[in-house]
């Protein structure tokens, strides 16, 4: 399994941003180009992808703030 973090946009300790939305849904197959995600932090907005490809399953909803670096999603690997 592997991890998909909200990206590090800030520099600060206790900078949090948002899932601005979400471009799959948990089951949902995906690869290292699929985009999944945009998130934003203060007037910074980002793309997210998965490192590698499989079923991903997400952890937070859209809208959410979460902290930068927490985990947002997971890929687990296709056998």
């Amino acid at each position: 399994m592997s991890d998909v973090l909200f990206p590090r946009l800030s520099t600060a300790d206790d900078a949090t941003g948002v899932i601005v939305s979400w471009f799959v849904d948990t089951g949902d197959e995906v690869t290292p180009k699929t985009l999944i995600a945009e998130v934003a932090v203060d007037k910074v907005d980002a793309e997210v992808y998965p490192e590698i490809a499989g079923t991903i399953t997400l952890l937070v909803e859209e809208e959410a703030e979460v902290p930068l670096g927490s985990i947002i999603a997971s890929v687990t690997p296709n056998r």
